[in-house]
């Protein structure tokens, strides 16, 4: 048998490295033909779980238009708030578009689209408990784990209870119970849940924002290409109207969450 040349064997090295190089995430979605994005099925109206088990939600509709601009199928997986980078960095999932706020810590693991909400962090309580930051201070509050709620609120009250829980459900169901005081978090998916209690005139929101914040979609590090796309998508959702329909479909005057928008989606 002959031999094989050193130098046809770095060619071959080459060739096999260079259609390595060119495979990609996007590759692999359109060969399956179906892209698979992590969401949060527990924070109405973003995500939340309907009679026959599938997911809907603003969320799941920017999904959806990510999945028409690639050309393929979608489906949608329901993820625990704190398993969401874990599942991205392995594959388990090809985006998380689950009202993930951008932030520079989570930019080291992932990279995210332009922001496709802005929002901002509040504190939902019986009326009149908190009517001002101050009151917060030694409070025993609930949070999502794994969430930048949970993160900010350290930091900004080191001496207060913060307890990490499960999802903001969870946290909304021990504050009915009185086992704490207050539930922190973004302002539309606390509002999606307060709509949904019996006693819901019993509570209010803070008037004073903890922070403002943009979710965007992540995305696997380093895929450029589908970070591009997902882009291209968002910009032109906003440039003819979609964005604003869905918006309108889960936040407008007429929905269960009435909420004004006052961001377009561009370089947040």
């Amino acid at each position: 048998m002959p031999s094989i040349r050193p130098l046809s064997l770095a060619l071959l090295a080459l060739s096999l490295t260079q259609v390595t190089v060119q495979a990609d995430q996007l590759d692999d979605i359109k060969a399956r033909d179906v892209l698979v994005v992590g969401t949060n099925a527990d924070a109405p109206p973003f995500g939340f779980q309907n009679p026959d088990k599938t997911i809907s939600g603003y969320d799941v509709d920017f999904a959806a238009l990510v999945a028409k601009k690639i050309g393929v199928k979608l489906t949608v997986q329901n993820l625990d708030p704190a398993d969401r980078i874990g599942m991205l960095k392995s594959g388990k999932v090809d985006l998380i578009v689950a009202t993930m706020t951008k932030t520079a810590e989570r930019e080291r693991q992932v990279d995210f689209s332009l922001g496709y909400f802005v929002t901002g962090q509040k504190v939902l309580a019986k009326k009149g408990r908190f009517p001002d930051v101050n009151a917060l201070q030694g409070a025993t509050i609930g949070v999502a784990r794994g969430t930048t709620s949970e993160t900010q609120f350290r930091q900004l009250f080191p001496k207060t209870v913060l307890i990490s829980m499960n999802d903001t459900h969870q946290a909304v169901q021990f504050m009915q119970e009185g086992k704490i005081e207050g539930v922190t978090g973004d302002e539309p998916a606390l509002a999606g849940l307060l709509n949904k209690l019996p006693n819901r005139g019993q509570y209010e929101f803070s008037t004073f924002s903890l922070s403002t914040e943009a979710y965007g979609i992540a995305v696997k590090k380093g895929e450029k290409r589908m970070l591009k796309i997902v882009n291209d998508a968002l910009t032109e959702a906003e440039a003819n109207g979609e964005a604003t329909r869905i918006f309108n479909r889960w936040f407008g005057p007429n929905s269960t969450t009435p909420l004004v928008r006052i961001f377009k989606i561009q370089n947040y």
